[in-house]
């Protein structure tokens, strides 16, 4: 008996993505562009992806289409750890790819906590070989003047920094102050992580101090919103009128 099509480009389909051709997280051609590689109307791709998705194996999002269903990472509000380690930590491989080095004027946004010269380091972070994030570190450059390229390749600015407390007490890393953002995706960061320009992605910016307060990296992480979501444990033990130690603050309210 002759397989109805929608049936045959699903068979396709799931082939690709089970053999890892089409791996986790990676957004899939539009309909229109998968009945021209296909043939078909967009009714029948559209038939095939919901018999997929039927399947666990596709999703669609608004804003980003259709794309190979994949599990989201829950990243910890709680604790001061990276990108790697999170990743590792939830059992994927973890690769980082440099893509600037170098040593700059701090932009605007960046020079009143750092001061004037910085190393900005611009990379992109994978999860099991697909992008998972966008990230730009900008480090002090009294902090940074010893390291190359292949440090910041190897390592994260946290392990180097703590390599460089073990030998010189003037620096140990202390907290870090984040604010989370929903935005639309730029064409430069689009085109990084795979996903259609404009979609919805998570912007986390994050100012790292060492124990007596003093800023020493600033960073911008860019997550595509449906592969990670961060996770706060909340608690009512804290006294009446007490500040917790995380809040809610309105975009554009006043801060001191």
């Amino acid at each position: 008996m002759t397989r109805i099509r929608y049936h045959q480009i699903a068979d396709d389909l799931r082939r690709r993505i089970t053999s890892g051709q089409l791996a986790a997280g990676q957004v899939l051609p539009s309909e229109a562009a998968l009945g021209t590689e296909y043939d078909a109307s967009r009714v029948t791709i559209r038939k095939s992806l919901e018999v997929l998705r039927s399947e666990g194996l596709v999703d669609s999002r608004q804003g980003f289409g259709w794309l190979v269903a994949a599990e989201t990472l829950a990243q910890p509000l709680a604790s001061l750890v990276t990108i790697e380690q999170q990743l590792e930590a939830s059992g994927r491989t973890s690769e980082r790819q440099v893509l600037d080095f170098r040593f700059i004027d701090a932009p605007p946004t960046v020079e009143p906590t750092l001061g004037p010269r910085v190393l900005e380091v611009r990379r992109l972070n994978l999860a099991d070989g697909e992008p998972f994030a966008r990230v730009t570190v900008w480090c002090r450059d009294d902090l940074a003047a010893s390291l190359s390229k292949s440090d910041v390749e190897a390592s994260s600015f946290y392990e180097l920094l703590d390599r460089r407390a073990a030998s010189d007490s003037s620096i140990t890393i202390g907290d870090a102050i984040q604010t989370i953002g929903a935005e639309n995706a730029s064409v430069a960061d689009a085109e990084l992580l795979g996903v259609p320009a404009g979609t919805a992605v998570l912007v986390v910016r994050r100012v790292t101090h060492d124990l007596d307060g003093v800023a020493v990296l600033v960073s911008e992480h860019v997550f595509p919103g449906h592969l990670t979501e961060f996770v706060a444990e909340l608690s009512r033990s804290a006294k009446e009128g007490t500040a917790p130690s995380s809040s809610l603050r309105l975009v554009g309210e006043a801060t001191s």
